[in-house]
């Protein structure tokens, strides 16, 4: 068997969407894909996050978060780097040693949803599910050898 593809997801705080990025992607990766996340300026899991992820019998409570320029420090090498943020946080994100592929997935931050906690419950579950519905587009065509352009291209037509 070969080495697994190494992807590394970053967003701001490594609190939410690289988390469940992260999550999906091992499980959809079948133990072929390695990946792991990390943010701009790590934080706690967004509690909203925590609620969210345990009705799908995930329990993030206890992972711990990890600073994307700890990695780079380290010299970790990834095949691919997913930034899962806002356009405008993606341009903040540092480029890797070795990184061919970096794809992005233009994602809310859950940290800013508004309104009651079921309002902003609803908001962070459609994030979810917009992430897990990528996350398994993604893992398919790269567990089907596909070039990374149309890796790119099948990540974003993923349905929100």
């Amino acid at each position: 068997m070969s080495a697994p593809i190494r992807i590394l997801a970053i967003c701001v705080h490594n609190s939410a969407r690289s988390q469940m990025a992260e999550w999906y992607l091992n499980q959809f990766g079948e133990g072929r894909l390695a990946v792991e996340s990390a943010g701009l300026e790590p934080g706690v899991i967004n509690p909203l996050v925590i609620e969210v992820m345990r009705e799908e019998g995930v329990d993030l409570s206890g992972k711990p978060t990890n600073g994307v320029f700890d990695f780079y420090r380290q010299g970790r090498l990834y095949d691919y780097v997913l930034t899962v943020c806002t356009a405008e946080q993606e341009a903040r994100c540092p480029l890797f040693p070795g990184v061919v592929r970096r794809l992005h997935w233009d994602l809310e931050d859950p940290s800013r949803v508004t309104g009651s906690h079921e309002e902003k419950l609803e908001k962070v579950r459609r994030i979810r599910d917009d992430i897990r519905e990528r996350a398994q587009t993604l893992a398919a065509s790269l567990l089907a050898g596909k070039a990374a352009g149309r890796v790119q291209a099948d990540a974003e037509k993923a349905p929100l």
